[in-house]
């Protein structure tokens, strides 16, 4: 286990290598390794436990009766997902969580994280409020995806996308953490997003390949 990497993580800020190894112990950490598309978490699933992403990617995918999916969120590494549902014991989840790429995630099981113990209370205080801080960034996310999918255009929500991305870059030039699933995050038709990313493209608006983007002037 990469101690170092875990302790500069989001969830274990403030924590030294050596603190995050005795609270993995106390937390029942759990490793386990997904192959690209296997569904970590079904929708409808209870869980105790938020995963923390140690290498690949999870995507948060909502999928309707008729099997069309959309994807609301993305999930790297030393980041967590299904930390609102472990918080509330019983309550199903609503979203399935899938492997991205081939992916290894570690468990933690949140009602010892949110209670204090003997062997690690004197770090369970900030590992609260850091997970509440992760809470809160996982909200505007969704918060994000929201305004990005309000325009009425596929112009107008690429755009919107892609100017927040180069704004938390703060470069004209980033990578996204989508591929193909950029047309189900944005809510279009994957032919129809292509489509319009070739007219931009050949417009001299941007310049992109695979995931990586330039923005090269205003619309």
């Amino acid at each position: 286990m990469d101690f170092l990497f875990l302790s500069q993580t989001a969830l274990f800020r403030g924590c030294s290598p050596r603190e995050t190894a005795d609270m993995l112990q106390c937390l029942r950490a759990e490793r386990r390794v997904y192959e690209k598309d296997r569904v970590i978490c079904h929708a409808g699933d209870t869980v105790e436990a938020l995963g923390l992403v140690l290498s690949g990617g999870v995507n948060i995918e909502s999928v309707d009766v008729w099997g069309s999916r959309s994807i609301l969120g993305h999930v790297g590494p030393g980041q967590v997902f299904a930390e609102t549902y472990a918080c509330l014991p019983g309550e199903p989840l609503m979203v399935d969580a899938v492997a991205a790429q081939r992916t290894e995630v570690l468990f933690l099981n949140t009602a010892r994280l949110l209670r204090t113990c003997p062997s690690a209370c004197a770090h369970h205080a900030a590992l609260i409020r850091n997970l509440l801080a992760v809470t809160s960034q996982k909200n505007l996310a969704l918060s994000r995806r929201i305004f990005h999918t309000s325009p009425k255009t596929i112009r107008g929500r690429l755009l919107s996308y892609l100017s927040a991305q180069a704004l938390r870059e703060n470069s004209r030039s980033f990578a996204i953490p989508f591929d193909q699933q950029l047309a189900d995050y944005l809510g279009v038709d994957r032919s129809a997003l292509s489509a319009e990313l070739g007219r931009m493209r050949a417009e001299g608006l941007i310049r992109f390949r695979k995931n990586e983007f330039e923005l090269l002037r205003e619309p």
